[in-house]
């Protein structure tokens, strides 16, 4: 008895646990053998009804990588990674908190200048600016009141 492969369930079941972006629901139905134009239909309907909405995952994505210490750098280079656009990216970092921002704040906990120097190395390897970086260490200079 063959096994009944429902696009829009694959991809029901898929979203129960978080947005996804349209590109791996895409990805996840091909690996499940459903051909081009079911899962082209099946993600039109979930965009139709709001179960697939792109710049919602597009927000929560950016939210959640900047509260994991990511700059803006590293966040659109994994939204786009996801498949969404360079705008996208630029409209889902619009609802964070400026980078500046948390940078300063990532490096008020430094106790030194040492800890801030090493701060400052995985800030840099994270998607921070060096416009950022700056703010950090004035702020940290400043007696953490803010750049």
């Amino acid at each position: 008895m063959p096994v009944e492969r429902d696009p829009l369930e694959i991809a029901a079941r898929a979203l129960r646990t978080r947005d996804r972006s349209r590109r791996d629901l895409d990805e996840r139905l091909a690996q499940a053998g459903i051909d081009e134009a079911e899962r082209a239909e099946a993600l039109e309907t979930l965009e139709r009804v709001g179960y697939l909405d792109e710049g919602r995952f597009a927000e929560a994505r950016a939210a959640t990588l900047a509260a994991r210490g990511r700059g803006d750098e590293a966040i659109r280079h994994a939204l786009a990674r996801e498949g969404l656009s360079p705008e996208a990216a630029d409209e889902a970092l619009a609802g964070v908190e400026p980078e500046r921002e948390r940078a300063v704040e990532l490096a008020s906990g430094a106790r030194n200048p040492a800890e801030l120097q090493r701060l400052l190395v995985r800030m840099g390897r994270n998607g921070f600016s060096e416009d950022s970086l700056e703010a950090a260490m004035a702020a940290f200079a400043e007696g953490g009141r803010g750049a």
